[in-house]
C-alpha cells in the first residue's frame, strides 16, 4: 500500500469515527436539553435540524465509503478506469443530496439563531451547505477528467 493513500485513508476513517462520535453521543445529548427543557418553537427547531444533520450522515457515510473505494483503486493502478468514474458519480450524488438536505434546514437555523441571538449559528449551517456544494462540483470536474482521461487511454490501447 502506498503512503500517501494510506494517510487519506486513515484521515477517512478519522473523519468517519468523528462523525460518528457526534451523531451517537452528541445529537442525543444536545437534542434531550433543547427539546425537553426548552420545550415549544425552541425545541421543534432544534428536532428539525437534528433530524436533518442526521439524515445527511447517510450520504456523507456513502461517499465516506466511496472514497476509500477509490483510493484502492488508485493503489491497484486502476484509477482511471470506469470504477472510479462510477465511485465519482456516487461522491457527486451524495455530495448534492447533503446539499439539498442543508439547504432544507438552513431556515431553521436561520430562526434558531434568531431566537437563540447568535449569528454564529447561522454561519455553521452555510458553511455546511457551501461545503457540500463545492465538493459536488469538484467532483463534477473531477468526474469529467477522468471520462477523458479513460477515453484516451482506451484510444491508446487500441493503437497499440
Amino acid at each position: 500500500m502506498k503512503k500517501e493513500t494510506l494517510f487519506l485513508k486513515i484521515v477517512i476513517i478519522l473523519i468517519g469515527l468523528f462523525i460518528l462520535t457526534i451523531i451517537g453521543l452528541g445529537f442525543p445529548a444536545v437534542g434531550y436539553r433543547a427539546v425537553y427543557q426548552a420545550g415549544g418553537l425552541f425545541g421543534k427547531i432544534t428536532t428539525a435540524i437534528l433530524t436533518g444533520l442526521t439524515l445527511s450522515a447517510i450520504p456523507f457515510f456513502t461517499a465516506l465509503y466511496q472514497g476509500l473505494k477509490l483510493l484502492s483503486y488508485i493503489d491497484r493502478n486502476e484509477a482511471f478506469s470506469t470504477l472510479s468514474i462510477r465511485a465519482l458519480k456516487i461522491i457527486k450524488n451524495c455530495a448534492l443530496i447533503d446539499t439539498i438536505i442543508y439547504l432544507a434546514i438552513l431556515p431553521f437555523f436561520y430562526i434558531f439563531a434568531d431566537k437563540d441571538d447568535s449569528p454564529g449559528f447561522l454561519a455553521i449551517g452555510l458553511v455546511l451547505f457551501f461545503a457540500c456544494l463545492v465538493i459536488s462540483v469538484f467532483t463534477t470536474v473531477l468526474q469529467k477528467l477522468f471520462i477523458s482521461a479513460v477515453k484516451i487511454k482506451s484510444e491508446n490501447d487500441l493503437t497499440v
